[in-house]
């Protein structure tokens, strides 16, 4: 069809109304004798939705035209009008005749419109899927044809198909829609029946390969016995596991290795059987490996890179991966692109086949290094560019390196402003100048937290947080008025600032600022803050505790050993005062500590290195971390004699000690999108004179969900969580002890995503963690651990930050060992709010 003709067709479904009259007199073109006419008028009758000047035009006949009648005019005009699929009847009829002049008129009986379409025996939830398959067929106001119908049919049958309703069967209705003129409406009458689910699936001619362990290649297709899998047949999902099943034995070092054929049954029960007929063929090995065309680097080095030896098994996925990108870097491409020659190529060419060895010849172009000519940012609608591009290693007039995209890439997915679902990158390539630009696309994500609650305690009066969050604040826009958008943004900062009471009993006020880029030329970082809590149980006879604190910091990114490093200093300066405080469990040697004012002034370092990139959710990396919290060792200079008799007012009076932490974390992806995760955490409160001892506060409390101290109104302590157990499930931090000054914790975790949209990031975990704390370094038993296991679930809300729970069961509770509980006794909820517990 032409453009002309395609033009008339879309006002044929415009829908013009037009008003026809009767037919009835018209007479009807004889064909006895053969005469020339000429067309004095086309008019049209029965075209109540379709244009009429459309039908005429599409027709063919035209005011003016000689025709012969009888002829071959009318009978095409007549087939081109069918074939709009728009009318069930057309007639050509001569309405007058003046002389040789005759007057047609085109009769029309148009089909019928859709108005409307719905459901029976279709579930609520799955209606919105179907209207998506069905709207490319159903179109409200459009012919409905037998075509139409049976398209939208077979669009239903294959939706369920693919749920494994295999033997679903479709029907559909027409009604004539008495509100509009000439309509219809489809009822769709869908029976799913029972799920069709596959019996077995069989291998035939596997001789090296167990079919279990081919059966577990297929990552779609599986049968009813796998626990927690679907068991249904898709095609596509079927051709999928075929060639996933051709593919492992190619690693295997079967290149020749294919499907010959299979077949699908149902077995008596109607269930589906399957059976895969395999050639395996012969298992090749890796001969010569012979390099050709390089220059800069020598075959011994790009041999070592490549780390396949003589003998090897051949695995063409293997080679290719250690050829051109391999995940930990040793590929011999990264020896190139790292060094610029981004032109560069290599080829594997098998040049000889000899038995079941194969010879392989490296043929590689080494081509020019390519320059950096520009960098561009896109997508960064809040976040200002600078914060970007000192994250960004690529710069203009550098060679190009690809190691330096992908950490650029990972830094920017750090800072926490952006999607890393939706970041894009691109390098178009100018070959005639030698030069690549490079072009990272981006999309803003929220990024700011928000903490707000309130309400009326009863008889402890009002309670209520309000806190919020800016982790992306700019401090030189604040008297800039068009930047507060609530607050200026853009900059990188974060502020902080935290303000909770329960009435009489409780009130806490934090404030933090952090400035990740001071100066703005290197990647130092300063931070300034203050903090002070009251815990006041003096209703109760229990005292007051309140402690208020100011600190600071600096740190800095290290280039030796490598730029992961970074090192940091924190000054902190802390009061703690106590009036009668019987709740706290602060112990000295047994001995109860109530009342005092005690002074906290320490100098905290710290080493960490993180590779992890994807602070949300992470999926590979690891992050290191080793802590030394140091006070002025007083006791060396004072003229206290501690030997004597010394109150703990005056014996810590300024605290005194050393606090070591190691805290150790790793990630990897096992299989798909499911993480394993793997920590460790040590730590160690020390005294530098024997004679003061160990100072009875910011000792080691393991056990329960670790909740932050503004939540639960203890502080002074490690607050360590030990999923499965109650605080006082440890035994060192009973009343008579008062904590532990050594701890281990370990832990092993799976975790699985259900959403990493940018809106919610949500995730299910099942985990092993095993931990102990003991008091003085006689009483260190590495081996004696607190088991547990459970599951648990993590919410992620950009404006709400981390929310989740995890439920676990303790395996050494002494009620469990010494009373005999029950099982259901030593299960235990964990709340998780704002941040991961440590």
């Amino acid at each position: 069809m032409n453009f002309k003709h395609l033009f008339i067709y879309l006002f044929l479904l415009s829908g013009y109304t037009a008003f026809g009259q009767s037919t009835d007199s018209l007479p009807v073109i004889s064909y006895d004798s053969y005469q020339e006419y000429e067309i004095g008028e086309v008019s049209v009758l029965g075209a109540s939705f379709t244009d009429e000047n459309a039908i005429v035009s599409l027709s063919g006949l035209k005011v003016g035209d000689r025709i012969t009648i009888p002829g071959d005019r009318f009978s095409k005009a007549i087939t081109k009008l069918y074939k709009l699929g728009l009318f069930t009847q057309v007639r050509i009829l001569k309405s007058k005749q003046i002389g040789d002049v005759v007057y047609l008129t085109i009769e029309v009986q148009e089909r019928p419109r859709l108005s409307k379409y719905n459901f029976t025996g279709v579930r609520k939830g799955q209606t919105e899927s179907l209207n998506e398959k069905l709207e490319p067929f159903l179109i409200k106001g459009s012919s409905v044809t037998t075509n139409t119908k049976q398209n939208a049919i077979n669009a239903i049958k294959k939706y369920y198909r693919e749920k494994g309703f295999l033997d679903v069967e479709v029907s559909v209705a027409e009604a004539m829609d008495n509100e509009k003129t000439n309509s219809i409406a489809l009822t769709f009458n869908v029976q799913t029946k029972d799920k069709v689910k596959i019996k077995d699936i069989q291998f035939v001619g596997n001789e090296e390969v167990k079919s279990s362990k081919l059966r577990r290649k297929m990552k779609n297709i599986h049968r009813k016995s796998k626990i927690f899998a679907k068991s249904r047949l898709v095609s596509k999902e079927y051709d999928e596991d075929k060639t996933a099943i051709i593919d492992y034995y190619n690693t295997i070092g079967y290149r020749d290795a294919l499907i010959s054929g299979d077949t699908i049954w149902r077995n008596d029960d109607g269930e589906l059987m399957i059976r895969i007929n395999l050639e395996e063929g012969t298992q090749y090995f890796f001969r010569n490996i012979t390099w050709k065309g390089n220059t800069i680097h020598d075959n011994k080095v790009l041999s070592s890179y490549l780390g396949i030896e003589k003998g090897d098994v051949y695995n063409k996925e293997l080679l290719d991966q250690r050829l051109h990108y391999s995940p930990d870097g040793r590929d011999v491409s990264s020896l190139y692109l790292d060094d610029g020659y981004l032109f560069f190529r290599v080829d594997p060419v098998e040049v000889a086949i000899d038995g079941d060895s194969i010879d392989i010849e490296m043929r590689i172009l080494e081509g020019p290094q390519a320059t950096i000519d520009k960098v561009d940012i896109r997508g960064n609608t809040i976040t200002h560019e600078h914060v970007i591009r000192r994250e960004v290693l690529t710069r203009p007039g550098n060679k190009f390196s690809r190691s330096d995209i992908v950490r650029s890439q990972r830094q920017i997915i750090a800072l926490g402003f952006f999607d890393p679902e939706k970041m894009a990158m691109n390098t178009p390539i100018n070959q005639e100048r030698g030069t690549v630009d490079i072009e990272y696309v981006l999309e803003e994500k929220p990024s700011d937290q928000l903490e707000l609650s309130a309400g009326w305690g009863g008889y402890s009066g009002v309670i209520g947080t309000l806190g919020f969050q800016f982790n992306n604040f700019s401090l030189r826009n604040v008297t800039n008025r068009k930047a507060w958008h609530p607050l200026p943004k853009g900059d990188g900062q974060k502020l902080s600032i935290r303000a909770q009471t329960n009435s009489r009993f409780y009130q806490s006020y934090n404030f933090n600022f952090t400035e990740p880029w001071l100066g703005g030329k290197k990647a130092n970082s300063f931070s300034l803050g203050a903090q002070y809590s009251k815990f006041d149980r003096s209703l109760f006879s229990q005292g007051v505790l309140a402690i208020g604190s100011i600190y600071t910091g600096l740190g800095t990114q290290l280039k030796w050993p490598d730029d992961f490093f970074i090192l940091s200093a924190t000054m902190n300066i802390e009061n703690i005062v106590l009036q009668d405080y019987a709740y706290g469990g602060f112990y000295y040697n047994g001995q109860g500590v109530s009342n005092g004012r005690f002074n906290n002034f320490s100098l905290r370092l710290n080493l960490a290195r993180s590779t992890i990139f994807e602070p949300t959710f992470p999926r590979s990396g690891s992050r290191i971390s080793v802590t030394a919290q140091l006070t002025p060792p007083y006791s060396f200079f004072n003229k206290l004699n501690y030997n004597g008799d010394i109150s703990i007012q005056d014996r810590f009076h300024w605290l005194e000690y050393h606090k070591w932490r190691i805290d150790a974390e790793w990630y990897a992806t096992l299989v798909g999108k499911l993480v394993f995760k793997a920590s460790a955490k040590m730590g160690f409160l020390g005294y530098y004179n024997k004679e003061v001892g160990i100072s009875p506060f910011e000792r080691f409390e393991l056990g329960g969900d670790g909740l932050s101290n503004q939540t639960i109104g203890i502080q002074g302590k490690d607050i360590l969580s030990l999923r499965g157990y109650e605080v006082s499930d440890i035994a060192v931090n009973s009343n008579s002890i008062g904590g532990g000054n050594i701890f281990n914790k370990y832990s092993l975790e799976l975790r699985y995503p259900i959403s990493l949209e940018q809106n919610s990031t949500i995730f299910v975990l099942a985990f092993l963690d095993g931990g102990n704390s003991w008091l003085g370094g006689k009483n260190y038993r590495p081996f004696d651990l607190r088991r547990s296991s459970g599951l648990g679930l993590r919410v992620f809300l950009p404006m709400f930050g981390l929310l989740g729970f995890d439920y676990g069961f303790g395996w050494d509770k002494p009620s469990l060992i010494t009373q005999g509980a029950k099982w259901t006794e030593f299960g235990k909820f964990s709340i998780v709010l704002g941040f991961e517990p440590d």
